[in-house]
This record gives structure tokens, sequence and C-alpha cells, in this order.
């Protein structure tokens, strides 16, 4: 393979992943804001959990 042809293949291929890597960039910014809701709903759930779980009895001080 001569060196030209390698690096146009190379340039193409610069191409394709700088194109992907835009789209990606477009579609993450452009996604709802789900994210924050499901973290704060997680974190509900998990003190809701803790507080649903009895207490551990307190040792006894003699």
């Amino acid at each position: 393979m001569h060196p030209e042809n390698h690096l146009a293949l190379h340039h193409v291929r610069a191409a394709e992943l700088r194109a992907e890597a835009d789209a990606y960039r477009l579609a993450a910014a452009a996604r709802h804001p789900r994210d924050l809701r499901t973290r704060l709903g997680w974190a509900l759930v998990k003190v809701g959990l803790r507080l649903a779980v009895a207490p551990k009895a307190a040792a006894a001080i003699p």
C-alpha cells in the first residue's frame, strides 16, 4: 500500500470519527433531564428503605 493511500484512508476515517463524535454530543445535549430525576428517585427509594427497616435493639447496659 502506498503511503498516499494510507494517509487518504486515515483522513477519511478521522473525518468519520469526528462526525460520530459530533452526532453523539448533539444527542447527549438533546437528551431529556431524566438523569437527575432518576438519581433523585433512587435516592428517595434508598432513604425510604432505610426508614422502613426496623431499628436494631439497643444493647442493654448493665
